[in-house]
């Protein structure tokens, strides 16, 4: 339709072509493609799929967040959390207080010997000289407390 004018002079048998009726009891209906490019109200593919486009990673986005939340919170999938060696020692402390024969003692020092072993491996963990004040500290509960057990059989064997 815009060349029409152009080719006008060269060919006046364009005189001829009009565009098509628009009206909707038209004798020929025209396309609805065609009908929207004739009004003007033809839309490019943003126009059409833009808010799809905009808002769908929004919308995803938010759900992923929630579904992440909600993950963490029921605590799917969390490794077990592994006891560190300075948790173990500071068990042991409270145990080395209950203890009432010399062999529970001995065993206790074997496991000491045994988590300091398997720490010295794991450089990241815990500095050596935490370890070594916490195994000092123990060392002298495990003297105090064989001090009052040697006192009980003192007692126990004079009665």
């Amino acid at each position: 339709m815009k060349v029409r004018r152009e080719l006008l002079g060269e060919h006046p048998l364009f005189a001829q072509i009009t565009a098509p009726s628009t009206d909707a009891d038209a004798y020929l209906p025209i396309h609805p493609g065609a009908l929207a490019f004739y009004n003007g109200t033809q839309q490019s593919f943003m126009d059409e799929y833009g808010n799809y486009i905009y808002l769908a990673p929004m919308v995803l986005g938010g759900i992923a967040s929630f579904l992440a939340a909600a993950w963490k919170f029921l605590g799917i999938g969390q490794p077990e959390i592994r006891e560190g060696p300075l948790d173990s020692l500071y068990a042991l402390a409270r145990r080395i207080r209950g203890v009432n024969t010399e062999t529970e003692l001995s065993s206790i020092e074997e496991e000491i010997d045994n988590i300091l072993k398997a720490e010295g491996g794991d450089e990241s963990a815990v500095d050596a000289s935490t370890l070594n004040v916490v195994a000092h500290r123990l060392e002298n509960l495990i003297h105090d407390r064989r001090a009052i057990l040697a006192t009980r059989a003192a007692v126990a064997s004079v009665a």
